[in-house]
């Protein structure tokens, strides 16, 4: 028997209806929005989000909010290094490839190892115990007012570039080419870093002291000047300094030199103080 048309079209209604109301055809009902509008609230749904979550607590300051959201230093990329900074890493680069390959006495089985006791004798004629104690038994045998008025400006001079140069080391900290412990004189001359290399600087200052205040043949000019480089040369050749370790402490040795022309000491003030380190008030001038 076939059935009424009205009856099976409200049916299917029904049924339509029902089934738009499912779980699964929800999004079906809801009428369509637009886009931009939809984006705009999404858009303003976030930045409130961020704006609250960037809201300090009530017992932390703002100081300490950008302190926390600050990056850590190793986290910043220097995209753009300066020329200077390039070419100052370039140099450095340089200078301990080179001081490492002129390490060729650092160990008995390096190159030039079995030149290692030699190279060593060298350095020790340029050390600060070396020349002070030299001084002061130089100073014991004078018998003239000009040696001694030398002397004990010399003496000044060397105790000078030994605090200077411990003093300099002691701020900068720079190690040497090669992971070599200093030895006991050089911690009793405090010299146990790498710059500025202290043979060279005493070097320096000795022999244009030398040169200066004595008369001296063109031969032992010739081989003071030649003493002085091999002495600064040397502490390279055995691992202990850089090249430009060496060339600062050359400079800083004339500085010292200018530096004990300018405060020089007369007579009569040497023999005051060789009269207070002898006790002998009486022969004072």
């Amino acid at each position: 028997m076939p059935l009424n048309p009205s009856r099976s079209r409200a049916k299917d209604r029904s049924g339509s209806s029902s089934v738009m109301g499912w779980p699964e055809f929800l999004s079906l009902n809801v009428p369509p929005r637009n886009n931009r509008a939809w984006r705009r609230s999404g858009q303003s749904r976030s930045q409130q989000n961020q704006q609250s979550e960037n809201l300090p607590e009530p017992g932390e300051s703002m100081k300490e909010r950008r302190e926390a959201t600050r990056l850590p230093d190793e986290d910043c990329m220097l995209l753009n290094p300066s020329f200077r900074g390039i070419a100052i890493n370039s140099l450095l680069a340089i200078d301990i490839c080179l001081s490492k390959r002129l390490g060729v006495c650092v160990h008995t089985t390096s190159s030039w190892g079995s030149m290692r006791s030699a190279v060593t004798l060298l350095a020790l004629t340029g050390h600060g115990i070396t020349w002070i104690c030299g001084t002061l038994v130089c100073l014991t045998q004078s018998s003239t007012l000009a040696g001694q008025e030398v002397l004990i400006n010399l003496l000044i001079a060397l105790i000078l570039d030994v605090l200077t140069v411990a003093g300099v080391q002691k701020l900068v900290r720079r190690k040497g080419p090669w992971d070599i412990s200093p030895g006991f004189l050089d911690c009793v001359a405090l010299d146990t870093y790498s710059f500025p290399a202290a043979h060279a600087s005493r070097a320096a200052m000795v022999s244009k002291f030398l040169l200066s205040h004595l008369v001296l043949a063109v031969p032992l000019r010739v081989l003071l000047v030649l003493w002085a480089v091999l002495v600064g040369l040397s502490r390279v050749l055995l691992g202990q300094h850089h090249l430009t370790d060496m060339a600062c402490g050359f400079a800083l040795g004339f500085l010292h030199f200018g530096l004990m022309e300018t405060v020089w000491l007369s007579s009569g003030a040497c023999q005051t103080l060789i009269s207070i380190g002898t006790f002998s008030w009486g022969s004072v001038r």
